[in-house]
């Protein structure tokens, strides 16, 4: 953005978000004074950057959750955000797929335009534009193609803000028949319950009842998989239990019914939080 006026200098928001200033010489200087602090075109752009921050978040949150519960969304849709920058650098590079009547393709979404349509790069390095209805942003482990589209994304230096290719991904055993609790990620020592409290926190799962719980929409239904922390006093030792899936009225669910999305994603909880666990002398030899 251009250079405004504050009291002999001039500020502006700079590319990383923070506000620059310049001097009446036109050099840049490391920081804002102290005695522009308060002035109003500051204060302005301190708060213009906070909202950009927050809006990227917002824009990052619901293409995650498009993506995590696979949900069709409207092709009109994003065309008409494409022009909002922090919306683009979301949806940019994601694979898609889309059908408009010609056959179902799927790709990485390059471009998107309520006129000419989606462009879209396919496995075949063909760049297409397409007219669809809606466009599915499917989770990684619901693509058959998904070491392909890997390689390829590597070869098209596709850098993508929402995790999906390269997002940690499980795929359910044959063998759970009968089985209600995956046990793989139990054990796990911390030295107080706190730790894996702000553990939770930080990865961003909300904890009930002694649970750290991960909330998937799959199939008609949510599922909720469900990891034991611990619900002792906070600042005693605590050990992780086992995974499972409920229900929202806390029906358990038997292994072989939980679909594969909250399966993976469950899973991908237990782990993240499990690896801040103490690691014993003997287990870091072994």
């Amino acid at each position: 953005m251009g250079w405004l006026d504050a009291a002999g200098y001039q500020v502006r928001l700079g590319e990383n978000g923070r506000v620059q200033c310049r001097n009446g010489k036109g050099k840049l200087l490391s920081s804002v004074p102290a005695s522009l602090k308060d002035d109003p075109q500051v204060v302005q752009l301190r708060q213009l950057a906070e909202w950009l921050s927050r809006h990227e978040a917002e824009c990052l949150a619901a293409v995650d959750g498009w993506m995590v519960r696979s949900l069709p969304v409207p092709a009109a849709l994003i065309a008409e955000v494409w022009a909002d920058t922090a919306w683009a650098a979301v949806l940019r590079d994601l694979v898609v797929t889309a059908d408009d009547g010609s056959g179902p393709e799927t790709g990485f979404l390059r471009d998107a335009d309520p006129e000419r349509g989606l462009g879209v790069v396919t496995l075949d390095g063909d760049t297409r534009r397409l007219r669809p209805e809606v466009v599915g942003i499917p989770h990684p482990v619901l693509l058959e193609d998904l070491e392909e589209l890997r390689e390829f994304g590597a070869e098209l230096g596709v850098e993508q803000k929402v995790q999906q290719l390269f997002r940690q991904t499980f795929t359910r055993p044959a063998d759970v028949a009968g089985k209600r609790s995956v046990d793989d990620y139990s054990g796990g020592k911390f030295e107080q319950l706190n730790h894996a409290l702000a553990r939770c926190r930080t990865l961003g799962y909300p904890v009930r009842g002694g649970d750290a719980v991960y909330s998937a929409f799959e199939d008609g239904r949510v599922l909720e998989a469900r990891y034991w922390i611990g619900s002792d006093y906070p600042e005693n030792e605590s050990w992780t239990g086992g995974l499972t899936w409920a229900l929202e009225d806390g029906t358990a669910v038997p292994l072989a019914d939980v679909g594969p999305v909250a399966w993976s994603e469950g899973m991908r909880m237990a782990s993240a939080i499990h690896a801040g666990r103490v690691v014993e002398e003997a287990e870091v030899a072994a």
